[in-house]
């Protein structure tokens, strides 16, 4: 297996979409997506368990959709209606260390993760959202 690599960030206007991909996905326990802006913390976005229940952080839910293509070992994020405030360095990441249990995944969303909090991670993909 190679690394985890993102795709399908790019700029786009408020109110349209994209779907990032998360290729090579390893480790089905915990899978999830964060951002980051420059100069503030890694932001948990919406993670999934290896049994498909899914959580997001408030300000996503509603608009954005995790999901794992089990045959290809893809994550996915469609993100529908972004804001400007949605615009980040988003990154995909698998394997929750230290407590692998349906509480620990839901736990990481909408609040600021630690790179330690997952074994791999992609190298990030931009999203920019102008008004």
């Amino acid at each position: 297996q190679g690394q985890m690599m993102e795709s399908g960030g790019g700029s786009v206007q408020a109110g349209g979409s994209l779907r990032l991909s998360c290729r090579n996905r390893r480790d089905r326990n915990c899978m999830g997506w964060f951002r980051q802006v420059p100069g503030q913390g890694r932001e948990g976005v919406a993670t999934i368990d290896p049994d498909g229940r899914s959580n997001y952080a408030d300000s996503v839910k509603g608009r954005f959709t995790i999901s794992d293509d089990t045959a290809d070992n893809i994550l996915y994020l469609q993100m529908y209606d972004l804001k400007p405030e949605d615009t980040a360095i988003y990154y995909c990441a698998s394997g929750r260390v230290h407590e692998q249990t349906r509480a620990a995944c839901a736990a990481v969303v909408g609040g600021d993760v630690s790179v330690t909090d997952f074994t791999f991670w992609g190298q990030g993909t931009q999203v920019t959202v102008s008004a």
